[in-house]
């Protein structure tokens, strides 16, 4: 999906609603820390970062619950993309919290290597889950989840390999903002978004051909798939005009990262991982009540 290649924003006057001062906009001291702000809009940053706080924090409330509800079902696999979580939400809100060190001479490298992070963090949980459930054998634990993870790590490691060398060996400003022409940067997210939403396209082709048998029967499975190629969908639009030139490509980028950061991991959280903690309080309610039941505190006088 829309890996950390950041908002790309025009010139500031064309979309100020969304970054409020440009960088070239600054016109204070360029060693203040205010103006290292102004370099992307307080309101940006706020509308990335607080998201990104609130969710974090609602993980940290509710861990010790999840991790006894773990370790009592024993699941390798939500075991797993539990921990993938909560990795890819720490390096999401780093992201979103340290825009401004696009803006600070010397930080160059170190953005560079958050992004890459970020972005291996989020692609590795997005290609792995659909790898996982696209298993025919996708309930039998450990193996099938090794299987997944070698899979997913091959794909993943190939694309930050990729990326890692058009940053620092072509010095192709792929995570820089204000770099908004480069044809280079472009056509590599084009591509990018391209497979994703190819990949999206044919899981879906599938589940309505004669094949849709080989596919899990998990609605919710099917409604992760639809809202990745939507995003994905509208990110290789977004990419596709800005690489033409046009500002409109860089509102629809700039819109499509603003959701990717702030609602992607919730939603992941919410589509499969929710309903296992909360069944485990199922299971609780109903041993509960079986014991009650047994000790005949419902029996009528």
């Amino acid at each position: 999906m829309v890996r950390d290649q950041d908002h790309y924003l025009p010139a500031v006057g064309s979309i100020s609603a969304i970054t409020d001062i440009h960088h070239n906009d600054t016109v204070s001291s360029p060693s203040s820390p205010f103006t290292q702000y102004r370099c992307h809009g307080l309101l940006y940053i706020a509308v990335l970062s607080i998201p990104a706080v609130l969710f974090v924090l609602y993980l940290g409330f509710h861990l010790k619950r999840n991790i006894k509800k773990l370790n009592r079902r024993r699941s390798h696999v939500m075991i797993a993309y539990y921990a993938l979580l909560w990795l890819s939400a720490i390096l999401n809100l780093a992201w979103c919290s340290l825009q401004v060190w696009q803006c600070i001479p010397g930080k160059e490298v170190s953005w560079n290597l958050l992004s890459l992070l970020t972005s291996m963090g989020t692609l590795c949980l997005e290609i792995s889950l659909v790898a996982f459930l696209l298993q025919e054998n996708y309930a039998s634990g450990l193996q099938a989840l090794a299987h997944t993870f070698i899979i997913s790590g091959l794909i993943v490691g190939a694309d930050i390999l990729l990326k890692a060398i058009f940053v620092f060996g072509f010095r192709v400003p792929l995570f820089m903002d204000d770099e908004t022409s480069h044809r280079g940067k472009w056509g590599l997210w084009i591509v990018d978004e391209l497979l994703l939403t190819c990949s999206y396209a044919y899981i879906l082709f599938v589940h309505y051909s004669k094949w849709r048998d080989k596919l899990p029967p998990r609605p919710a499975f099917y409604n992760y798939v639809v809202a990745m190629f939507i995003i994905t969908g509208i990110a290789l639009f977004g990419c596709g005009l800005a690489a033409s030139g046009l500002a409109f490509g860089l509102w629809v980028y700039s819109f499509v990262v603003i959701c990717y950061h702030t609602l992607y991991l919730p939603f992941v959280y919410v589509t499969f991982l929710s309903d296992f903690f909360q069944e485990e309080d199922l299971l609780l309610d109903n041993a509960y009540y079986s014991e009650m039941r047994d000790a005949g505190f419902f029996d009528l006088e």
